[in-house]
């Protein structure tokens, strides 16, 4: 009987987990134009170094895009004109204390930007790069992002 028991308690719960929908974070796809062409700015994420764009969850009292223009400031020391639709979005797995990895949609924002600051509140813990639309999609995990920066090319 505890075996069925388990077994139903196993399906159940692999059921609900199926079922649960993903968080939902913003981030900044921030740009600028030199030289006529296109250059995005990546970051280095806190945990893993790897190129992410800025991003976190929303914010009360903002709304989205101005949830995400305030991540791109955090993250990468960046201000500037922010789009009210969203470019696009992905999806990841979002890696929590503990190693938990909770199901994430992203809705990325266009930010162009304006002014870039040497000092800002993560300087010390990201490093910031400039990349074609190309190099940067090579250089990020993500195949939404990928496919959301490939289509800055066109």
């Amino acid at each position: 009987m505890a075996a069925q028991t388990l077994k139903l308690a196993k399906r159940v719960a692999k059921d609900l987990l199926g079922r649960r929908p993903a968080s939902l974070q913003v981030a900044a796809l921030c740009t600028r134009l030199r030289d006529g062409k296109v250059q995005v700015l990546l970051i280095t994420s806190r945990d893993s170094g790897r190129w992410v764009v800025p991003k976190g969850w929303p914010m009360r009292g903002r709304s989205l895009s101005g949830a995400a223009r305030q991540e791109a400031w955090e993250e990468a020391g960046v201000k500037g004109r922010i789009s009210s639709d969203p470019l696009g979005s992905f999806h990841y797995d979002k890696r929590l204390e503990g190693g938990l990895a909770v199901p994430t949609d992203v809705l990325v924002y266009h930010l162009k930007i304006e002014k870039m600051s040497k000092s800002y509140p993560e300087d010390h813990q990201r490093k910031r790069r400039w990349f074609s639309p190309n190099q940067a999609a090579k250089r990020v995990s993500e195949d939404g992002l990928k496919d959301i920066l490939h289509g800055l090319i066109r």
